[in-house]
């Protein structure tokens, strides 16, 4: 079983998904590192850490290759252009990436939640994805999506996904908690 006092989940604090994965961590006693940017509101405040304009430029990208990547076009609003590089930042510092939301038939998953997934995918990062539809976990292996059942394993995690987190997608990661560290203390 991995180490938790040496498990850092690194995760926006948006509601919903992200949200979860910190109240986990705060229930089993881990480190939280909620990435956000100035006039960002989000649910979790607990480990917040706000980055200047310096340190989120670090995550800038074309919105035109973001688009390109994803299979869909992206307003080009300041507000999604930070989030877009907030992400950068949790997958950076995340060796595992998991993600909780919907497989699309183009292997992207949807939503913001899809940009994590595809950075994690560019930096060959261990990735999970619950699928809420399909109620099942699957990870990214030789280009495809297979079935599996992941354990956090890695001393740094991001955590990210749907705003609309289900009883399932919940469950999903509770569960995920105690196979990964045990029952939470």
């Amino acid at each position: 079983m991995t180490d938790i006092s040496k498990t850092i989940l690194y995760s926006g604090g948006h509601k919903g998904t992200e949200a979860e994965f910190g109240k986990l961590a705060e229930a089993w006693n881990m480190e939280e590192v909620n990435i956000s940017f100035e006039g960002h509101n989000a649910e979790r405040i607990r480990g917040v850490k706000v980055l200047k304009q310096e340190e989120l430029q670090k995550g800038d990208v074309s919105m035109e290759i973001v688009s390109k990547r994803m299979n869909r076009n992206y307003s080009k609003t300041d507000k999604i252009r930070k989030v877009i590089q907030t992400i950068f930042h949790m997958v950076n510092n995340g060796h595992h990436v998991i993600a909780v939301g919907w497989i699309q038939a183009d292997n992207t998953v949807k939503g913001g939640t899809g940009w994590g997934v595809e950075l994690a995918k560019l930096f060959n990062r261990p990735l999970s994805v619950y699928d809420q539809d399909r109620k099942g976990w699957f990870s990214w292996e030789d280009s495809q999506w297979v079935e599996s059942t992941p354990v956090i394993t890695a001393e740094t995690f991001a955590g990210t996904g749907t705003r609309n987190l289900s009883e399932d997608g919940k469950q999903a990661l509770a569960d995920l908690f105690t196979r990964s560290f045990g029952p939470a203390k």
